[in-house]
């Protein structure tokens, strides 16, 4: 989910417990299938976006055998914490995501994604779709926003502030809400399988802080979207209600499996 402070350390390490309750692990199984059916030799992961790394201290545990991480990043500060978690056997690549080829990713045995997808157009999507399906490797991209949020106990201003939120996320002519669907398309026009599961931040009491954060970050995007809704108010209310204990939040995102026809 794109918001005030997404690429921060802090907000990344904020996160990282939500994400990693949320990911789908019934994608798993058949991942690990396709993974096993491979020629023999470490796995060649390359994790796009990686932030902090928090895709590999997730993963790497579910993968079998051992590893070659590949961490791409255009932030170096980002880079540079991820490769200190991943351990001295990680690589790291510098650069726009948005560029890679099928011949940057051949040999991969898997590329991972989170919270990405919604960040790109749709030229974008398309490109970073051919270089998969062309290097003929697996893919795992994880929590794409789809648009939905549940708030309880409900509030009248409830739809106007998830409205304006997701065209502010469509903003540079992204994809925002629409990325789950338009990535599955444009995977499965090339051949590929995908597998789709749906991956839900569920905040509440229990994640106080993440929730405050998350608030404050939907809320002003949704506001300078649309600068009539009442933010202050509407704001001050919410958090109130989070600081009692009485705020739940569904964030709903998709996580989508891609197996090319092709073999990496």
């Amino acid at each position: 989910m794109s918001t005030p402070g997404t690429f921060s350390p802090d907000w990344l390490a904020l996160r990282e417990p939500a994400d990693a309750a949320a990911r789908a692990v019934d994608l798993l199984g058949p991942l690990r299938a396709r993974l096993a059916a491979r020629a023999a030799g470490p796995l060649v992961v390359r994790d796009l976006g990686c932030g902090t790394g928090s895709m590999h201290r997730w993963l790497a545990g579910w993968l079998p055998g051992p590893q070659r991480w590949i961490l791409h990043d255009r932030d170096p500060g980002l880079l540079e914490r991820a490769a200190a978690s991943a351990g001295a056997g990680a690589e790291t690549r510098e650069g726009d995501i948005a560029s890679l080829t099928a011949a940057d990713l051949a040999g991969t045995s898997l590329v991972t994604a989170s919270a990405l997808l919604d960040l790109l157009t749709g030229a974008e999507l398309d490109r970073l779709a051919a270089a998969i399906t062309g290097a003929g490797s697996p893919a795992l991209l994880a929590l794409t926003v789809v648009g939905r949020v549940e708030l309880s106990p409900p509030d009248p201003f409830d739809a106007g502030f998830a409205a304006a939120f997701n065209a502010h996320q469509r903003r540079g002519s992204r994809l925002g809400p629409a990325a789950a669907d338009a990535a599955a398309r444009a995977f499965e026009r090339r051949g590929a399988a995908v597998w789709s599961s749906p991956s839900p931040w569920r905040l509440g009491p229990e994640r106080a802080a993440l929730t405050a954060e998350w608030l404050r970050g939907w809320v002003g995007a949704a506001a300078e979207q649309s600068p009539d809704l009442p933010a202050a108010t509407y704001l001050r209310r919410r958090l109130d209600a989070c600081a009692a204990g009485e705020l739940h939040a569904v964030v709903h995102h998709r996580d989508l499996l891609v197996l090319p026809e092709a073999t990496s």
